[in-house]
């Protein structure tokens, strides 16, 4: 715990084996009170390997309900332990767990509700292999997020998260996609719920084993950021009203 709060580890998995292991072994268990284990019904032995390194609380997809499916298990599991901070990290060992210290803090100390570590801020991206089409239009979709939102984050795209309980008792995730955009929703709904994001420079690395979406799925989840800002905007001038934007409480 930190200051008397709960904090615990998401992994949502889909074919992690490999990785698992040496992303769980950096966990600073010290702070860390619970880690829980979504496997999204993987072809590999994740499941296997999850139980081997003594993760306690594994959830198994029978089938595979997309990543934004997946992080919704992860949330609904880790309200039910009494988590008060929920912080996501990948099992593919593409960001490091070196900075869930940091990044729990800033919420444990009530500065900020939602933490993101952005590969941007520095010069993590490139540094970390990420393809330079990527980055490009990394950049390009956060400058129109930006813009439509009214933000100044350097990054919407990264999958190092953490969460107050608050946060995910009052936006509701459960409506947003299941697929990858599930990430982009989630930011837009917290913004605006009018909470802030506080970001921190976080490494990376793209490699084999890491996970990454192809071009063609990029292309998609492209188009559904560039949607979900739309419907931001829409939203805010009051000339829609979607249910993505309509607060737990």
């Amino acid at each position: 715990m930190i200051n008397n709060k709960k904090v615990v580890i998401i992994l949502p998995a889909y074919n992690a084996e490999k990785t698992l292991e040496m992303t769980y072994n950096e966990i600073p268990f010290e702070m860390v009170d619970e880690v829980i284990l979504v496997d999204d019904s993987s072809h590999d032995k994740t499941v296997e390997k999850g139980r081997e390194i003594g993760i306690k609380y594994i959830v198994e997809h029978e089938k595979n309900m997309g990543y934004g499916g997946n992080q919704k298990s992860c949330y609904r599991k880790a309200l039910e332990l009494g988590a008060d901070i929920v912080i996501m990290l990948h099992p593919d060992y593409q960001y490091t767990p070196k900075l869930v210290p940091s990044v729990a803090y800033l919420i444990a100390n009530d500065l900020y509700p939602v933490v993101l570590g952005s590969r941007i801020l520095g010069k993590g991206a490139l540094n970390g292999g990420m393809p330079k089409y990527k980055y490009i239009a990394n950049r390009f979709l956060t400058l129109f997020q930006n813009i439509l939102m009214s933000a100044k984050l350097s990054e919407y795209h990264t999958g190092y998260r953490a969460f107050s309980r608050e946060v995910l008792e009052t936006v509701n995730y459960e409506a947003n996609s299941d697929d990858f955009v599930f990430d982009n929703q989630m930011l837009a709904q917290i913004l605006y719920a009018g909470y802030e994001i506080a970001e921190v420079t976080c490494p990376t690395k793209y490699f084999e084993g890491a996970s990454s979406i192809n071009f063609q799925r990029s292309t998609k989840y492209g188009f559904g950021v560039l949607a979900t800002s739309l419907k931001y905007r829409a939203q805010k001038w009051g000339l829609s009203n979607y249910d993505i934007f309509k607060n737990k409480k």
